[in-house]
């Protein structure tokens, strides 16, 4: 395959006091021309974290994660490289994906404890790559949600479906946190 259809993830946008991680498979084409994680502008991950959060499109990039940091929250990818021509999960090469190393950085952010996996790619990735390569025990204590694509490549679910679906992370993330991050 050519080497122009080679994705490399972005680096871990993760605070000190990370407790929620939210995975995605590796970023679009448009992410990574802005380098910027769900940066095409129909993907609703940032409409969705602006609706809970108040981290939404709107707002500088920057100020963005700076709003989930502050909140416990981080996000990476599943993958750290593949090849897949264009945008869509469903075009990358099996055989050539390589996960980020989460356990890393699990050893890293000793109260991160909840990973939401954006989609069925990032949830099949992670559970053939990344699930084995957890310290023995430590997955007892890991909440790991699976939640519907935000991409706007999902286009079966109904947004207000999804909302719903993604609401489940206000659970994780600490009422006074977010009290104070509004």
């Amino acid at each position: 395959m050519a080497a122009d259809h080679r994705v490399s993830s972005f680096p871990p946008q993760v605070g000190p006091d990370c407790r929620l991680l939210l995975l995605g498979s590796v970023p679009s084409v448009r992410s990574l021309e802005l380098r910027q994680s769900y940066g095409h502008p129909h993907n609703l991950f940032w409409r969705f974290m602006g609706e809970m959060f108040d981290a939404g499109p709107d707002l500088p990039y920057a100020e963005r994660i700076g709003r989930l940091h502050a909140l416990g929250i981080g996000i990476w990818d599943v993958l750290r490289d593949c090849e897949r021509p264009g945008s869509l999960d469903a075009s990358i090469v099996r055989a050539s994906e390589v996960p980020n190393d989460i356990a890393g950085l699990l050893r890293t952010q000793p109260r991160l404890r909840t990973i939401a996996l954006n989609g069925g790619k990032a949830q099949e990735a992670f559970r053939r790559l990344v699930r084995p390569t957890l310290p023995a025990g430590f997955e007892e204590s890991l909440t790991v949600l699976a939640l519907p694509s935000t991409s706007p490549a999902n286009a079966s679910m109904p947004v207000a479906v999804k909302r719903e679906r993604w609401r489940v992370l206000l659970d994780y993330v600490d009422p006074a946190a977010r009290t104070a991050a509004e």
